[in-house]
């Protein structure tokens, strides 16, 4: 036998070998009976003879030689935890997309509630610095002004 290939378990290996005298395994009733009849040869299961299988569990014996447990977290969390992110990023996409393609009315009319924005802040600012006998004088036409439209009415 050759050590080019190495199995993945003991098992495949003992599934792989011919029944023979010397063997391991158990030897059934019938052996010693006619060399006319046919031998039965164990069935190999299609699921540990798979290459995925054999991957995977060669796989596991690495990490549990390396001391690599699996994820602390449980499948189902893991799972949902995806889709969360998933979904924040699709999100995100679909906002992106919904900045770019505004039309060119909207853009206008974002710019001009910005510039109103700023004007009234730096009428606030200019108030702030006006004295206080101008801020009155102010209130004073308001009230006046207010209660002129009251009479007239």
């Amino acid at each position: 036998r050759q050590l080019s290939f190495l199995p993945a378990s003991m098992y495949t290996e003992i599934q792989r070998e011919q029944p023979d005298g010397g063997n391991i395994l158990t030897h059934p009733d019938y052996i010693d009976g006619n060399p006319d009849l046919i031998k039965p040869k164990k069935l190999l299961n299609p699921v540990k003879a798979s290459k995925s299988h054999q991957e995977l569990h060669r796989e596991l014996l690495m990490n549990h030689k390396r001391g690599l447990g699996m994820d602390s977290k449980p499948e189902l969390q893991r799972v949902l935890e995806h889709r969360r992110r998933n979904q924040l990023i699709r999100q995100k996409k679909e906002e992106e997309e919904a900045k770019k393609l505004q039309s060119p009315f909207e853009k206008e009319l974002l710019k001009r509630h910005q510039r109103l924005d700023q004007l009234e802040k730096e009428q606030e600012k200019q108030e702030d610095h006006a004295p206080e006998f101008i801020k009155v004088k102010e209130n004073l036409r308001r009230t006046s002004t207010v209660a002129g439209d009251e009479k007239a009415a």
